[in-house]
């Protein structure tokens, strides 16, 4: 593998965004409406499933039906905090890494989701391009992004209080490794990868705080399970999801094993209880209470 600079990472390390942003806020109407769409995607089984981005482990309870689950998230607390969560389970891998760099080898995940993760990447085509090289041929891949052509930014453009228009394909950048992406763009970046979208779901109709005040939690949840099917002709809500299938004759790797090195590409490591030694360009990747942490690459 060669050196190559990879784009900026928005690094959680030491956020509290499990409990501010999700535990103690009002935010069950998002969570249970995201549990929805995920339950009609993903298939009810399967053997390895890697999680991008999978912070303090919110979603990962939802993947019960696949026999190992890989978590990886770009924090090592956020991880720390997962296994809190959810226990040091042997189904269970905590990988600290770079989406731009995973430290895998072709073809060792039969599924992967990556939920409200693609709006910090600053190239996501280019990570796109990686999580489609992990994954085998027919494996499924359930995306979630920020959309930047939704019904909120449509109003705000046409009464001109922002500038950037919401039917261009550009990304947005509202804050600082924050994009929102259009529905078309996203599509174009995950054919070019080697997916090919199945299904798309429009999430999250009601995120608007007064309607969430007047009407109870279970029946919005209810009336957008109803409305997500729409996604498959209009894109309007601040949330997407897109069910796409890795397409193309790529390797498929089968075996317990699955880290390479992603410096050199080798996966030649040999491991002890405290660090993956690639052989081949002579790194050590520590690997601190269970998480492997391959962040130096």
């Amino acid at each position: 593998m060669t050196e190559q600079n990879t784009p900026p990472v928005c690094d959680y390390e030491g956020s509290d965004y499990q409990t501010s942003f999700w535990d103690q806020a009002d935010r069950a109407y998002e969570d249970q409406v995201e549990a929805v769409a995920l339950s009609r995607l993903l298939p009810d089984a399967g053997h390895r499933l890697l999680e991008l981005g999978a912070g303090a482990g919110r979603n990962t309870p939802r993947y019960q039906g696949f026999q190992k689950v890989v978590l990886l998230d770009y924090s090592l607390t956020q991880l720390q905090q997962a296994q809190a969560r959810l226990g040091q389970a042997l189904g269970y891998t905590f990988v600290a890494a770079n989406i731009y760099r995973l430290p895998f080898k072709k073809g060792v995940f039969d599924a992967a989701t990556m939920i409200r993760t693609l709006h910090h990447m600053a190239d996501a085509p280019l990570a796109l391009q990686q999580v489609r090289q992990v994954l085998q041929p027919g494996a499924v891949f359930i995306l979630e992004f920020a959309n930047k052509q939704n019904l909120k930014a449509i109003l705000r453009y046409a009464l001109r209080q922002q500038s950037w228009s919401p039917f261009s394909q550009e990304p947005v950048e509202f804050a600082e490794l924050n994009f929102d992406f259009h529905p078309a763009a996203v599509r174009a970046w995950l054919q070019q990868a080697g997916f090919e979208v199945q299904q798309q779901r429009t999430v999250s109709h009601f995120r608007i705080g007064l309607i969430k005040k007047m009407l109870p939690t279970e029946l919005l949840v209810r009336l957008d399970a109803a409305i997500q099917p729409t996604g498959a002709w209009w894109q309007l809500t601040p949330s997407v999801f897109v069910a796409a299938q890795a397409v193309g004759d790529t390797p498929v790797n089968t075996g317990e094993e699955i880290f390479c090195c992603p410096t050199c590409g080798s996966s030649a490591l040999e491991a002890s209880t405290t660090v993956l030694h690639c052989t081949n360009c002579a790194h050590d990747w520590p690997i601190v209470d269970g998480i492997y942490d391959f962040r130096g690459a």
